[in-house]
């Protein structure tokens, strides 16, 4: 099965429908699977003391808060019912991460999503990844910023949501880490949660990808494991779906010099095309599972491998023994391995010099 790849526009639409659908287009045109956005209400996601962090004041000077930033970035909730419509005419996933309930429902109701995301920042929002799962949607949930103990908390309110009757609560945060974090209930969460690895820094520097967690969370948890970038470059990608990660995430701009928070750290029409070329060539090297000869290899196996051969000339009867024995490419004969089983016995034919035996 191939890798899943998700072309991150977030806010890179700099809330224009225009620009956003012409991501669209494009990120379709690279060859991504699913194309991905951002839904939120400005006041209902942000307060007006709300810091921006310091990779947006540094691509994004023109806003003194989050709640300016945000405000520019903002989308309309009728023109998610352009976007969807305009993945379906490219046939790639509509996808977005959700940033409050009415969002939400909303994106619910009018896009039907068949994967929502959930972001890092709403990791720890216990109450809002309930909501998630009683949509019955399949999820692909981030863990930057977090550790092991809280990427539990998220799993077992998952399965909480995904699990109890509608309307139900948690008796207490105790009880739903008791109740929901159980082999059983993660067992049933296979086919529906992907977890994505991610580090939360734009862009993310080398020194702190950390991709071996994605080998850690596969072991510790047995779900779907992703991983979603904000380096540079495409050599994370490459190594997380060698690592396993079944899904991709990565940032996509029309033009990185653009004014916005996340267009410096994203990547460009030519090199999200690269990246996905790349992606898709790796699928292939990493099958079949096993250690077998490929039908290529197969037919050069007369050619590179060895055989016993006659060192020199050996007549009918002649013992075979080392001095008479040699291991050269040849055309045919019987394999070095049998070299042992042949010493001391004698020859059925007479063998010409460089002959195969």
């Amino acid at each position: 099965m191939s890798t899943y790849v998700i072309a991150e526009v977030g806010v890179n639409h700099n809330g224009s429908v225009t620009l956003a659908k012409d991501l669209i287009r494009v990120a379709s045109e690279c060859g991504a699977d699913a194309v991905k956005f951002q839904t939120f209400v400005t006041d209902k996601l942000v307060t007006s003391y709300a810091k921006k962090a310091s990779y947006q004041n540094e691509n994004d000077a023109s806003s003194s808060s989050q709640a300016d930033m945000l405000r520019r970035l903002e989308l309309k909730y009728d023109d998610y019912v352009i976007i969807k419509k305009e993945c379906d005419k490219y046939n790639i996933d509509f996808m977005t991460t959700c940033f409050d309930s009415d969002s939400l429902d909303f994106i619910i109701k009018t896009a039907a999503p068949k994967i929502l995301k959930i972001g890092s920042g709403d990791l720890t929002n216990l109450p809002f990844l309930i909501e998630h799962a009683r949509t019955g949607v399949s999820i692909i949930i981030s863990t930057g910023m977090a550790m092991l103990s809280e990427v539990e908390d998220a799993l077992a309110a998952l399965a909480f949501g995904y699990q109890s009757e509608p309307g139900t609560t948690p008796e207490s945060y105790r009880w739903l880490k008791y109740n929901y974090f159980t082999p059983e209930s993660i067992e049933q969460l296979k086919n529906k949660v992907t977890i994505l690895h991610c580090v939360t820094d734009y862009p993310a520097q080398a020194q702190d990808l950390n991709l071996n967690a994605i080998r850690q969370l596969r072991e510790v948890y047995g779900l779907n494991v992703g991983y979603s970038d904000h380096s540079t470059g495409i050599e994370a990608c490459c190594a997380a779906v060698a690592l396993g990660a079944t899904c991709l995430e990565k940032h996509i701009t029309l033009d990185q010099s653009m004014p916005g928070p996340d267009h410096a750290a994203s990547s460009t029409p030519e090199e999200f095309r690269h990246f996905i070329d790349a992606i898709r060539n790796l699928d292939k090297a990493l099958l079949p599972k096993v250690k077998a000869p490929s039908p290529r290899e197969q037919a050069n196996l007369e050619v590179a491998r060895k055989y016993l051969v006659a060192a020199k000339e050996i007549a009918e009867g002649e013992l075979f023994t080392s001095d008479n024995i040699d291991i050269k490419r040849s055309a045919t004969g019987l394999m070095p391995n049998q070299y042992w089983d042949i010493l001391g016995q004698p020859a059925r034919k007479t063998y010409s010099e460089g002959e195969s035996i």
